[in-house]
């Protein structure tokens, strides 16, 4: 029988916050890119700052578990961050350690590392299996080890250990804990016969090359590694814990990615899913008791446990100093500020195996044979094997107190049913069924004689006769024009004709013409213009106006560019607060705009973007 048992390392202790460290890559800039320094700098081992992109002057300074720094290395990482937390594996607690990021900030090197320089996944099975083997021979526990790998690859499940299996479903049990059927679960003995079958794994996750990485991942890969300890003496106690450990896909803009095809298809699975994850953050901080959206992807749905749920959690935030990666590196920051405030309720997950007691029967209860200890459907079986006679079974029912009961019960309400009661009723159904047949014999001639009214019909109008029986119904008749009333106007359907003279703006009244009454339009409403705004918008706009006023409402506009504040800015069409916030940084960092045309240098602001900004804008300042 499963069982929780709240935490008790560290007294009271019930809730378990989850850890947020931050690892900033080195500073790799290509030869061919203008070399502008890092952006993000750390100031001390739990903090760092950022440049501010409203303000480049100001930084914005961010408070973490553990900050790790360019010279990090891959023990550092592993001591400080995903080691404390391992021992709680070994007493059927869960922990989960994932790294998350942007593409290319170095969360697979972090996760997985090299053969010099192992990474996280590696060092942490490398630990589990000391754990046990220091106390495999102290106490009275038997320890077995298993592991599972899988991949998150387009919203699919896939097994990483079985590469031909197709995409697993995910089920949860009668105590909330997430099942994967059908995946693999290998038992493993040592860290070499982890190393036999990981590696192999780890080559079938599919990766492909982007402009921003080499050898980008384009899946989530999740490895499960599973310990069951047990308990030798009575009573038997089992406690499993297991470790998530997570290698997220970055985040990635396709702008700068350049993903084309299929590449596009795995980015567009990657950022929702991440966005998923994003959601489930906020929804854990909001702190209202509403839906979590956990089912809303399938990397939530297993992350589960891991964020708010009953795990041991760590997050290593991977950043890049780049400033192409600016805007990237700022959002995983305050994400990671948001995860850090999720605060998980860890439990032992503890099973008690009780043992079968046999107890010594006497020759008396064997023989009275198997009565209330044994199920039904056994003692079924026990007594087809023995095929007793029918006469001697029958006397043994007969004897037994219950079916007699039952048979006098029966007897006695067949005895107080009166006989005139059961003629009666017995007539009645006579009656009823003699009345059915006579209607279906009714409606037999009734048939019969409209079969052969139609045929009769058929042969003097030449109509087939099973188009007359369908449809045997007179059509209605429209009266004469001459029963009218003179004082109403004559009503004529016409198709719709459109002239060559009709402009396509009249199309409207075309339309109306269509409802039934004959009116011709004239010449004059055939050619009148529309009104003069709308028909600048339909030719070419900027010829239709006067230049002194296209000049004023350029200048208007790049004065407003230049000098105007954020509520000014949102005042623009078709500017938001997002725009007018990414225009102000723009124009902090470069400068003041020297022509309304430098708009389109700002991000997000494509060709097309900007001749409609210019439209609208202009536009309306003249409908002012």
């Amino acid at each position: 029988m499963a069982q929780r048992v709240p935490v008790s390392d560290g007294g009271s202790k019930k809730t378990s916050r989850v850890r947020v460290a931050v690892r900033l890559r080195p500073y790799m800039a290509k030869p061919d890119e203008k070399d502008e320094g890092p952006c993000v700098r750390g100031i001390d081992s739990q903090n760092l700052e950022i440049i501010n992109w409203r303000n480049a002057t100001e930084t914005v300074k961010y408070h973490f578990d553990v900050f790790h720094g360019e010279k990090t290395t891959q023990q550092e990482v592993f001591l400080s961050s995903v080691k404390p937390i391992l021992p709680h594996v070994l007493n059927g607690q869960n922990a989960s350690v994932f790294a998350y990021g942007p593409t290319g900030a170095g969360k697979t090197h972090t996760m997985l590392g090299s053969s010099e320089q192992p990474g996280v996944i590696p060092r942490a099975v490398c630990e589990v299996f000391k754990l046990v083997q220091s106390k495999d021979e102290e106490d009275g526990w038997a320890y077995s080890i298993g592991m599972s790998y899988l991949e998150i690859y387009n919203e699919k499940v896939l097994d990483l250990l079985s590469p031909n299996s197709q995409d697993l479903p995910i089920r949860e049990d009668k105590e909330k804990n997430i099942l994967i059927p059908g995946l693999t679960h290998t038992t493993i003995l040592s860290f070499a016969d982890f190393d036999k079958h990981f590696i192999p794994a780890t080559l079938n996750r599919t990766t492909a090359s982007t402009k921003l990485n080499q050898r980008s991942s384009r899946s989530h890969a999740i490895l499960l590694v599973k310990v069951v300890r047990t308990q030798r003496a009575h009573p038997q106690r089992q406690q499993i814990g297991k470790l998530y450990l997570v290698d997220l896909a970055g985040s990635e803009d396709n702008r700068r990615t350049g993903n084309q095809g299929i590449r596009l298809k795995e980015s567009g699975a990657i950022n929702l899913s991440l966005f998923t994850l994003s959601k489930v953050v906020d929804s854990l901080n909001s702190g209202t008791s509403g839906r979590v959206p956990y089912r809303d992807s399938k990397l939530t749905r297993l992350l589960q446990d891991s964020l708010g749920g009953s795990a041991h959690s760590v997050m290593i935030t991977n950043i890049a100093p780049e400033y192409k990666y600016y805007f990237d590196t700022f959002s995983a920051l305050n994400f990671a500020a948001k995860s850090k405030l999720i605060v998980n309720k860890p439990f032992t997950r503890e099973i008690v195996t009780i043992p079968n007691v046999q107890v010594k029967r006497t020759r008396d209860d064997h023989e009275a044979g198997s009565s209330g200890s044994e199920p039904q459907k056994k003692r079924q079986k026990e007594e087809k094997k023995a095929e007793p006679s029918p006469s001697s079974t029958h006397i043994q029912s007969l004897a037994e107190p219950s079916v007699m009961d039952r048979l006098i019960a029966l007897e006695k309400l067949m005895m107080s049913c009166q006989d005139k009661d059961r003629l009666n009723m017995l007539k009645d159904v006579a009656q009823s069924r003699k009345e059915i047949q006579e209607l279906k014999e009714k409606q037999r001639q009734f048939e019969s004689k409209a079969l052969l009214f139609s045929r009769l019909t058929s042969e003097k109008s030449g109509i087939s006769p099973q188009s007359s029986f369908k449809n045997n119904i007179a059509p209605l008749h429209r009266k004469p024009l001459g029963d009218t009333k003179a004082n109403k106007q004559k009503a004529v359907v016409q198709p719709l004709q459109v002239s060559q003279l009709q402009p396509l703006q009249q199309l409207a009244v075309v339309k109306k013409q269509s409802v039934c009454v004959k009116k011709e339009p004239k010449l004059s409403d055939q050619h009148e213009p529309l009104d003069g705004k709308e028909n600048i918008m339909e030719k070419g706009w900027e010829s239709q106006l006067d230049v002194t006023v296209l000049e004023q409402s350029r200048m208007k506009i790049l004065q407003i560019l230049n000098s105007g504040s954020l509520k000014e800015l949102k005042s623009l069409q078709q500017i938001g607060d997002k725009k007018a916030k990414l225009i102000l940084g723009w124009r902090e960092i470069h400068g003041d705009f020297k022509k309304v045309e430098d708009l389109g240098r700002v991000e997000g602001m494509t060709e097309k973007r900007f001749a409609s900004f210019m439209k609208a804008n202009i536009l309306s300042a003249m409908g002012k």
